[in-house]
């Protein structure tokens, strides 16, 4: 089934390709400038730091909702081993295998395709299985400092946490920026806080998963007008599952990743920050979260703090 023409009419309206070139990888992180950087350092006033990733373990928030994406697996290789000979210095080495997208990552811009293509207009096949994402691959994303703002929906609306069909909006977008007294501005990290990862750190992994609240289709179009360098929110699936619009899978991932070119992020533990922010009456703040340089990797691993 070929996508709707309701998207390819956002698409339009959201794209940037060519925008930075047509050789650039790195879509709207482009928009984190020296500048940007400077005036979120100046954000930090108590040096509070709130880290913001799920622990990797084994029994994780993966429950098989998503093919291939496995849980860490953690094994020891070296117990106090004395390599060198007895009586010298004994270490302990340990190996993981995992999805790189199994606890708190972000979506590199190959992560998803439409029609073919990926972000500015590459081919989709430059994605091999030996050499992974030619382009736009998370090592591209050397380093990821800026602006964080938390716009914490459910806080806006008065409760814990979103209903499991709750798409969030751009009306609820705003609300929440309203809630905290800022305004989304070129270059800023946005995190959106739904709440669902209450279910998650309760032990419920299914009901973490599915149903989901998450981003609407028309949301994209509020972050491409507020130059949005990166947003990352609170569930499994990031956008509303199942989708809003019958048989449209993950069109917000393809608007964000492939349009235009909006690095993403998912499975990140937002409840302190809101606590924090709630109780500072502040929410923005420095917000580091460079992911692993995983070269043509689609998408990375990352332990994000945020600094008030």
């Amino acid at each position: 089934m070929s996508l709707p023409a309701e998207f390819h009419e956002i698409a339009k309206r959201v794209n940037n390709w060519g925008r930075w070139g047509a050789g650039d990888e790195l879509g709207t992180l482009n928009l984190i400038t020296d500048a940007v950087v400077r005036e979120a350092v100046a954000t930090v006033r108590t040096g509070h730091r709130i880290p913001l990733a799920l622990p990797l373990r084994q029994d994780g928030v993966q429950s098989g909702l998503i093919p291939g994406r496995i849980n860490p697996l953690h094994t020891m290789v070296q117990i106090n081993q004395e390599i060198f000979g007895p009586a010298t210095v004994a270490t302990s080495d340990d190996t993981v295998t995992m999805g790189l997208q199994a606890a708190t990552h972000w979506d590199a811009l190959p992560h998803v395709s439409h029609s073919g293509k990926i972000y500015n207009g590459r081919p989709a096949d430059t994605i091999t299985a030996h050499a992974g994402a030619r382009f736009s691959s998370i090592a591209a994303v050397e380093h990821l400092v800026s602006r964080g703002v938390l716009l914490d929906v459910a806080r806006a609306r008065g409760v814990n946490r979103l209903p499991g069909d709750h798409a969030v909006t751009p009306e609820d977008l705003a609300a929440a920026e309203e809630f905290g007294g800022l305004r989304v501005r070129a270059g800023d990290i946005v995190l959106v806080r739904t709440g669902q990862m209450r279910l998650a750190l309760a032990g419920d992994r299914d009901a973490y998963g599915y149903p989901s609240p998450g981003l609407s289709v028309r949301t994209p179009e509020w972050f491409h007008a507020r130059d949005v360098a990166a947003v990352a929110n609170d569930t499994l699936t990031f956008e509303i599952f199942p989708p809003e619009i019958a048989d449209l899978w993950l069109p917000v991932h393809a608007l964000h990743l492939v349009e235009m070119g909006l690095l993403q992020g998912q499975n990140w533990n937002l409840e302190a920050l809101s606590t924090a922010c709630a109780e500072e009456g502040r929410y923005a703040f420095l917000l580091t979260a460079a992911p692993e340089p995983f070269a043509g990797a689609t998408g990375s691993p990352v332990a994000p703090v945020a600094v008030l």
